[in-house]
C-alpha cells in the first residue's frame, strides 16, 4: 500500500508512504494482537514488497508458512489518496493495481499445498472476503471451494468488504451466494444496499438464510447481529451502539471491527460482547493514520468490554485514548 504523505491530489504528491494493507491481512494482523494464533494464505512475489509483506505479518505474530511466492508475478498494490485539505468530507479513496499480480494468480490448486491444507484443516476459524472474489475467476473459484468443501468443525466467516472499483462490469450476484455459503457474515449497511440491493435488516437475513449470524455494521451508530432461526422459533437480534470517536482516518476500520468481533467468537463469547470487541478495535483504528491502531492494555480493555451500558454510551475515543464523557445534572 502506497499512501501520499500529504493531504494533496496524487499527482502533487512529492513523499509517498510504503506499508502493508488488505482486509484479511487487516484482520489475521488484528486476531494476532488479540492472543489468536493467526496464519495469513496468499501469493506474493519474489520482490522487496512480498518480502515485507512477510516480515511485517511475521512482526505482527502472524505465521505464514501458507503464502506462496512467486518467481513471475509481481506483488499486487494499491494506492491509499487521503481526504482532500479541500474538501475534507470527501473521503479517501483507493486505486487498484493488482490485475496480473501474484495474488490474482490464486486458484483451487493452491489447496493442493500441503502447508497451505493443513492449516485450514486445523483452522478453528477460516476468514475470507468478497475482495480475493474479485481479483480474478481463479480467486473466485479458490473462495467458493474453500467455503464449500466439507469440514470437521471450525467455522468459516465472509466479509462482503465491497469495492466498486473491483466489481465494475461484474456479476455481483455472485456475492449473495458466497455470503450464504459462510457461517458468519460481515457487512456494512451502506455496502449492503451495492452488494444486495437492499439496506433493510429483515431483507438482508431473508437473502442470506443459512449462516449462523450476519452483522450488519451501522456506520457510526451501531452493530447488530441477527442469528439464525432454528426449528423452535426466530433467530435473535442484538444490536450494541458504537462508541463516540474523534476520526482520523476510516479506512481499515471494518477490518479491525471483523478481528474484534471474530475474536469473540473464537473465545465463546456472546453476541453483545462479540460485537463490542468490534467496536474496540475499530475505534482504536478510527483515531490513527494507518490500517490498524494498537488496543488499549489488557486491563484497561477488560475494563471497557465488561462496562455497564450507562457507562459504554458515555466512552469517547480520541488519540487512540479512551475517556468516560458523562453530564452531570445538579
Amino acid at each position: 500500500m502506497l499512501t501520499p504523505a500529504q493531504a494533496v491530489p496524487l499527482h502533487q504528491a512529492t513523499e509517498l508512504h510504503c506499508g502493508i494493507g488488505g482486509a484479511e491481512s487487516n484482520v489475521a494482523m488484528g486476531l494476532a494482537a488479540m492472543g489468536m494464533d493467526t496464519h495469513w494464505i496468499g501469493r506474493v512475489g519474489r520482490d522487496g514488497f512480498g518480502t515485507r509483506i512477510l516480515r511485517e505479518l511475521e512482526d505482527h505474530g502472524v505465521g505464514v508458512s501458507g503464502v506462496e511466492v512467486d518467481d513471475f508475478l509481481p506483488t499486487g498494490l494499491y494506492v491509499k489518496v487521503p481526504a482532500q485539505d479541500s474538501d475534507p468530507h470527501g473521503g479517501s479513496s483507493v486505486l487498484y493495481y493488482r490485475q496480473g499480480s501474484a495474488a490474482s494468480a490464486m486458484g483451487p490448486a493452491m489447496l493442493g499445498n500441503p502447508a497451505v491444507s493443513s492449516l485450514l484443516d486445523n483452522a478453528a476459524l477460516i476468514h475470507l472476503s468478497g475482495i480475493t472474489a474479485a481479483l480474478s475467476p481463479e480467486c473466485l473459484e479458490l473462495v467458493e471451494t474453500v467455503l464449500t468443501e466439507p469440514r470437521d468443525g471450525g467455522l468459516i466467516s465472509f466479509d462482503v468488504n465491497w469495492r466498486a472499483a473491483l466489481w465494475a462490469g461484474r456479476d455481483r450476484s455472485v456475492l449473495q451466494r458466497l455470503a450464504n455459503l459462510a457461517d458468519i457474515v460481515l457487512v456494512g449497511k451502506d455496502e449492503a444496499g451495492n452488494a444486495f440491493g437492499t439496506t433493510d435488516e429483515a431483507e438482508l437475513r431473508s437473502m442470506l438464510p443459512d449462516p449462523e449470524v450476519l452483522v450488519i455494521k451501522n456506520e457510526a451508530i451501531s452493530a447488530i447481529a441477527l442469528t439464525r432461526g432454528d426449528s423452535a422459533g426466530d433467530g435473535t437480534r442484538e444490536e450494541v451502539p458504537a462508541l463516540s470517536v474523534a476520526v482520523v482516518e476510516p479506512v481499515g476500520a471494518g477490518d479491525s471491527f471483523a478481528a474484534g468481533y471474530l475474536s469473540g467468537m473464537l473465545f465463546g463469547l456472546g453476541q453483545k460482547a462479540s460485537l463490542r470487541r468490534g467496536h474496540v478495535a475499530a475505534a482504536c483504528t478510527l483515531t490513527v493514520h494507518g490500517d490498524r491502531g494498537p488496543l488499549p492494555d489488557a486491563a484497561q480493555l477488560s475494563s471497557i468490554l465488561n462496562s455497564a451500558d450507562e457507562d459504554w454510551t458515555a466512552i469517547h475515543v480520541e488519540d487512540g485514548q479512551f475517556h468516560q464523557h458523562r453530564s452531570v445534572t445538579p
